[in-house]
């Protein structure tokens, strides 16, 4: 899908359901490189929240790795038909991300460990405290030991409430921030504090 037409219908979305986007506009190329330098080196299990139109699912398959072991949700429906269209190797589920503990086990797609990396592209920085915890929480329930969360954010901090990063036992790394994306993002990287 050529990137205009991935950004006008990102963007017709976005005017249809402008408290269910986190953005205008879908990610770029610079921030989906930066979301996948944050991933362990040896990352082949991942799990992508909120798949837009596919531009870090491109990317992913494009760094290694495998279409049959990358699971990605979208809960807006035409954006889940877009990545069906365009990944039908993955598995692409049009699901909320707080049920990716259940999901990731039906699929299949789960390493006996766990997956490696979770990259999302959710708007935790404009989500209440509670809905961050549940999202999060099912994360980690199928994220593998010293597996990495990934976020991005176009806030100044880390778009993860505090109170709930203690309560999940989260250490924080800002990864960088990428200027070349519009708008501007910066990338945040979570791992168990016992992991």
């Amino acid at each position: 899908m050529p990137a205009d037409t991935q950004q006008l219908t990102f963007f017709l979305e976005w005017i249809k359901h402008p408290l269910q986007m986190a953005s205008v506009l879908p990610s770029g190329q610079p921030l989906a490189r930066m979301m996948i330098s944050a991933m362990p080196d040896n990352a082949r299990c991942v799990i992508e929240l909120g798949g837009g139109t596919g531009v870090i699912t491109e990317a992913l398959i494009r760094h290694g790795v495998s279409p049959s072991q990358l699971l990605v949700l979208e809960m807006n429906e035409t954006m889940h038909a877009v990545l069906r269209r365009r990944f039908p190797q993955a598995q692409v589920l049009c699901a909320d991300a707080r049920h990716v503990n259940e999901l990731a086990q039906r699929t299949g797609v789960l390493a006996p460990e766990g997956a490696d990396a979770i990259l999302s592209s959710l708007g935790l920085l404009t989500m209440p405290p509670d809905l961050q915890h549940d999202i999060v929480a099912a994360a980690l329930a199928v994220l593998r030991p010293g597996g990495v969360f990934v976020q991005y954010t176009y806030g100044l901090r880390s778009p993860l409430d505090e109170n709930v990063r203690r309560q999940l036992g989260l250490r924080c790394t800002r990864v960088g921030m990428v200027w070349r994306n519009l708008p501007p993002a910066q990338v945040f990287a979570y791992v168990r504090e016992d992991g």
